[in-house]
């Protein structure tokens, strides 16, 4: 069985370009691939917002604030053309209710909470295309965090070492659950996707990149993973959000993670 999980964790995917699956269980951080490497979190910084905005009072609990869209806001997907509350927000993982609460906190606070959480390069400059970074600075942009780092991050977290309000904690995770499965194992996370950058600094056409980051937790144990993946675009004219690459991370996830269980 240990032979079987190492030969999935290394198999090297279709039209892969980098690629990471990093995880920590039993105070063992494991990597496999480019997991010092920093990229943009993509919406997986859902999380970070998550936490900043609920320690701020800005998000009250799951179903509070209920805030209605508005015409102006992004509306790329369908589910976020409806009015949205924080359990909505991570599922649909909708970009203006993002920026509802970065919006709140404004640049002083979200600076301050970057550093007490010590997340990635800290970098909220912004970029040529992408200037306010308190809109985008986490998509695609100028803010960055290796998958490593991103298991630190969760890991702290989890322990109560961030300086958060214990509420913010509970309302987190109670957003980011994701299923239980068969064995009693319980998974929370969230993913994130996004174009790739060409060397102009404008997005690529031809490949994206998709992060599945979260935990796995039975009573006393716990598994804090992050898959990262870059591959080949399958956008359409029709369809010019297909999210194949985090809905790729996510399933390689699992496996991973249902490989871990069964090894432990």
């Amino acid at each position: 069985m240990k032979i079987f999980l190492i030969l999935i964790f290394l198999v090297p995917n279709a039209f892969a370009l980098d690629e990471c699956f990093t995880y920590k269980i039993k105070d063992q951080l494991k990597s496999v691939g480019q997991c010092q490497k920093r990229y943009p979190p993509q919406s997986t910084f859902k999380m970070a917002i998550s936490m900043m905005g609920f320690d701020a009072g800005i998000l009250k609990d799951s179903k509070h604030p209920l805030i209605p869209f508005k015409k102006g806001y992004p509306a790329s997907l369908e589910s976020w053309k409806s009015p949205q509350d924080p359990q909505s927000w991570i599922k649909n993982s909708c970009v203006w209710y993002s920026q509802f609460v970065t919006r709140n906190l404004g640049m002083e606070r979200f600076k301050k909470y970057l550093k007490q959480f010590d997340y990635g390069n800290q970098d909220v400059s912004g970029t040529k295309y992408k200037p306010d970074a308190l809109a985008t600075g986490w998509i695609t942009s100028s803010l960055k965090i290796s998958p490593e780092e991103e298991v630190i991050f969760l890991e702290k977290f989890l322990d109560s070492k961030l300086g958060l309000k214990k509420e913010a904690e509970i309302y987190t995770k109670e957003i980011l659950f994701l299923e239980e499965l068969a064995n009693g194992w319980k998974v929370y996370g969230k993913t994130g996707a996004g174009d790739l950058l060409n060397k102009d600094g404008t997005n690529s056409k031809e490949f994206e990149r998709g992060w599945f980051v979260g935990w796995a937790e039975k009573k006393s144990e716990r598994i804090i993973f992050a898959q990262y993946l870059e591959v080949k675009n399958l956008k359409t004219k029709e369809n010019n959000f297909s999210y194949i690459a985090s809905k790729k991370a996510k399933a390689l996830a699992f496996e991973k993670i249902i490989q871990l269980i069964k090894l432990d």
